[in-house]
């Protein structure tokens, strides 16, 4: 019992970083999941630099505390073992295009009479249906089409790219997550499983909380700077004297009238809490003079004591050293298959009675085939004969 999910057993299928990522939230609870890899196409997030020795820092972290299968899918043969490994594992997670799994003869349909509480986990760009459901995407492209681009940036340079993987992550590894738990949950009374279609696109749409509320509401639509969120005066970027950023979000009363008080421009108080524009332009431009004058330590040292919702724009060798996250103990020390270790980030949730206790990162390719195999209940004899077939590559 490592965790608050220690009764789930998982078999991932995906690659790259929605379905991992999500695979790994689940495994960080303690539910156990193994990886069902290729042996013949390998997963490009394997050699994703920087690299330890031979592991992708990024696949080691992603992948960390899952077992590894190595399967051709492709094999005669291959669906037997999936099937076998279904007796004994209760959540099913993929990430090809809508039909592979079904041309594979492992689609949900093909599963469900055998496996009537199998929760099946189908994460893809635009979904099972519709016009765009065989289309290919990425992160920026779902965004683009959700709206979500639509109103970030300045409205002389347009949207800006993302430096974190918004629909991906926040969209397709987040909503996975959310909708097995509760299909797990809704299976305690039902004792039936079900199939979920995540869509990255779908959920990155859902991220447009208040913005696409207001204008379904009749609101005008959202562009850059238009919105309180997206460029308001208090709640922006402002650059200091040495290059560096504060994120000033300086939003109710209260706040903008430390932030006043602080900078002595008590002056611009009625002005940086109007909507006009031509209200909006002046305080930004009359912030942003202020701020260039001194550099980013500066400020820190002045807002240290003042509770203002002004914070510096950290780098990550900054973050790694932030007190704040060291008291919350957000890295730690991950063992690597061959005796070393790795810092990485510790998982965000906290639970009580479960401290997160950190697993082994992620291994190589097939890496626990033979036990896993093993413990499915093949006999040497039956391994001899399958690893002729191929199905393994060469990791048995």
């Amino acid at each position: 019992m490592t965790g608050p999910l220690h009764s789930l057993k998982i078999l991932d299928f995906s690659t790259l970083l929605p379905g991992p990522c999500a695979t790994m939230m689940l495994a960080d609870m303690g539910a156990e999941v193994l990886r069902i890899e290729s042996p013949t196409r390998l997963d490009m997030l394997r050699v994703m630099p920087p690299m330890i020795g031979k592991l992708s820092a990024s696949h080691a972290y992603l992948n960390r505390g899952k077992q590894s299968l190595a399967l051709d899918l492709k094999k005669a043969g291959a669906q037997a073992v999936i099937l076998r490994l279904l007796e004994t594992h209760d959540i099913l997670v993929e990430q090809f295009r809508p039909g592979v799994m079904d041309r594979l003869g492992l689609g949900y349909e093909a599963l469900r009479e055998r496996f009537p509480r199998l929760i099946y986990c189908s994460i893809t760009g635009y979904g099972q249906t519709g016009p765009l459901a065989q289309r290919a995407g990425h992160d920026i492209n779902y965004l683009a089409l959700a709206g979500v681009s639509s109103y970030g940036g300045r409205p002389q340079t347009g949207p800006a790219p993302q430096g974190v993987q918004l629909a991906d992550v926040a969209g397709g590894s987040h909503h996975a997550v959310m909708a097995i738990l509760a299909a797990v949950i809704e299976r305690q009374t039902s004792g039936q499983g079900q199939f979920l279609d995540i869509s990255m696109c779908d959920a990155a749409l859902a991220l447009n909380h208040m913005t696409m509320a207001g204008f379904l509401a009749g609101a005008p639509v959202p562009g850059p700077e238009t919105e309180l969120l997206n460029g308001a005066t208090c709640y922006d970027y402002f650059a200091t004297a040495d290059g560096r950023y504060l994120a000033v979000g300086a939003l109710e009363p209260q706040f903008v009238q430390g932030l006043c008080e602080m900078l002595d421009r008590k002056d611009l108080m009625s002005r940086m809490l109007s909507l006009k524009s031509e209200d909006r332009a002046f305080c930004r431009e009359q912030l942003t003079g202020v701020f260039q004058a001194h550099p980013l330590a500066h400020w820190v040292e002045r807002l240290a004591s003042l509770d203002l919702c002004i914070e510096p724009v950290l780098n990550f060798d900054e973050v790694r050293q932030h007190p704040q996250f060291a008291a919350r103990e957000m890295f730690c020390e991950v063992p690597l298959p061959d005796g070393q270790t790795q810092t990485q980030v510790t998982s965000a949730l906290k639970f009580s009675r479960y401290p997160f206790k950190a697993p082994v990162a992620g291994g190589a390719l097939g890496a626990e085939t033979r036990k896993v195999l093993q413990q499915a209940g093949y006999t040497e004899v039956e391994l001899t004969e399958l690893v002729a077939t191929g199905l393994f590559g060469k990791t048995l």
